[in-house]
């Protein structure tokens, strides 16, 4: 893809565990991505239990359930969408006490 030739993102599909999680952990870092990021195993099993392929963004609420899930990526990530989810989200004490502080 364009865009990752750009952004210095390409890279050979990993052989081994260690080799996934270099690539993950070297995407995060120049894609400057600064929300936890999960990996997948090798068998795939979290991308085959929620559609996680090509890439997706998961909110997931404090009860475990899956609050927002985004278009498949990068190009169906929408920051105001998952903004408001978080907002619907967040524990109402949170979001106060945030809003004091001077923060969104």
């Amino acid at each position: 893809m364009q865009s990752n030739v750009k952004d210095n993102v390409v890279f050979a599909s990993p052989k081994t565990e260690d080799d996934r999680a270099f690539i993950a952990g070297a995407c995060v870092r120049k894609l400057g991505i600064e929300f936890p990021a999960v990996l997948d195993e090798f068998g795939n099993s979290t991308e085959q239990a929620y559609t996680g392929w090509p890439d997706r963004i998961y909110l997931i609420d404090a009860q475990g359930r899956v609050a927002y899930k985004s278009k498949p990526g990068p190009f169906g990530f929408k920051p105001d969408q998952l903004e408001a989810a978080l907002a619907r989200t967040l524990p109402t004490e949170t979001k106060t006490t945030e809003n004091r502080n001077g923060h969104p």
